[in-house]
């Protein structure tokens, strides 16, 4: 019994004893099935088969499709009888592909239990979200992790955590860039629509949400492709492997209706990074305060009709209407000469910085501009960059 303990831990989970950590004050969901593992696993370590069996029960009776838990019953009762030589030994019916994914996914949704951020840790990316975004969703590839949090306007826009999910990737992991590579994108990206049940196969579960891959900055860097969408699971499947997709991000069934209470089409920003990077509050409020203050910079220059003050704020490479830096410039200088005064106000700033090795940061405002000969509102877009140590606008447009 001893070494078929051994064996079943060591398919599992190798040498990290992820098995054994319990949180010690849970601040993210657990929802999932994962506290039930964790449990059952402990069981396995302390040989305590029966109990463990038990466990088991539990686990498969609230979540019946779940074909690692069927795999470790199966090992469990084989243990009974013999020795164990390998993981994944009593599920007859399994190949050692199938055998090796679900070990993936046990050490996925394990390692996540166990390593939780911290309380006071927000995810670098949400620097600001516009009052109207009630959520944002966060993509960590690597932990095969999909976290959820809220705009708490009571606490100055503060992100606040509501819940996380066991997610599976592209195939051939992150950092999309052509299509048919079954990668899924690093980036920021929003909801853009909704594809119901009813006009699906049942490959996609119980539904689809698109999302607006390539954005602007992919298409700038060259990169392709299409179709890429948070998506559910077939009915018979609870989940699937860590990396089985062709660039979707996919949900348990369950996972996604909970999640698409909360996502508004068209607004819904989702981030998706090869590792969440987390800061501390304080930092995040130093990043954020930080960023404003160039945007108001920025606006406050283009009032001054300087037009080497506000030249300054764009990057080299910054093109826009079919013209570099230089002559977008001096357009912009003999459109100011026939100007006595311009105001310029910005509302209902949204502000993502990109996971990816590639840093920007997108920024969306409403925009009120008044001047002595004209006037209009729209909605912008722009993309900043790191230039020569200051923030730089390289690209921006109307949305």
């Amino acid at each position: 019994m001893i070494q078929s303990a051994r064996v079943l831990l060591a398919g599992l989970l190798c040498a990290s004893a992820v098995w054994a950590a319990e949180p010690a004050t849970p601040r993210y969901t657990d929802s999932g099935p994962e506290p039930l593992l964790a449990r059952l696993l402990k069981l396995i370590g302390e040989n305590r088969w029966e109990a463990a069996l038990s466990e088991t029960d539990a686990l498969l009776k609230a979540y019946p499709n779940f074909r690692l838990g069927h795999l470790i019953k199966g090992d469990l009762l084989l243990a009974r009888i013999r020795p164990l030589q390998r993981f994944g030994e009593g599920g007859t019916h399994a190949a050692s592909a199938q055998v090796a994914d679900l070990r993936e996914e046990a050490i996925a949704r394990l390692r996540a239990y166990r390593d939780k951020p911290a309380d006071n840790a927000v995810p670098r990316y949400l620097l600001q979200l516009r009052p109207d975004q009630k959520y944002a969703v966060v993509v960590d590839t690597q932990k095969a992790r999909l976290y959820l949090y809220q705009n708490d306007a009571s606490n100055g826009g503060t992100p606040r955590f509501v819940a996380d999910y066991y997610i599976s990737h592209g195939k051939l992991g992150a950092e999309k860039l052509k299509e048919g590579d079954k990668k899924t994108p690093v980036g920021v990206y929003h909801v853009t629509s909704t594809i119901p049940r009813q006009k699906l196969t049942d490959f996609y579960g119980s539904g689809a949400f698109p999302i607006n891959y390539p954005n602007e900055w992919d298409k700038k860097m060259g990169k392709n492709g299409h179709g890429i969408w948070l998506h559910g699971t077939p009915p018979d499947t609870f989940s699937r492997p860590p990396k089985a997709s062709d660039g979707c991000v996919v949900l348990a069934n369950a996972d996604l209706d909970a999640l698409a209470k909360n996502l508004q089409i068209g607004s819904t920003p989702v981030i998706i990074s090869n590792s969440v990077e987390w800061l501390s509050l304080d930092d995040w409020q130093a990043e954020r305060k930080s960023l404003l203050a160039m945007i108001d910079e920025w606006r406050r220059d283009w009032e001054s009709l300087d037009t080497d003050r506000y030249g300054r704020h764009y990057a080299r490479a910054f093109a826009s209407d079919g013209k570099d830096r230089a002559a977008w410039l001096a357009q912009k200088k003999r459109v100011n000469a026939g100007k006595q005064w311009v105001k310029v106000a910005t509302r209902n700033i949204s502000m993502f910085r990109n996971p990816g090795k590639d840093e920007y940061v997108v920024v969306t405002f409403e925009q009120d501009y008044q001047s002595s000969n004209l006037s209009n509102q729209m909605q912008k877009r722009q993309y900043w960059i790191k230039e020569d140590g200051r923030w730089k606008i390289v690209f921006e447009d109307a949305v």
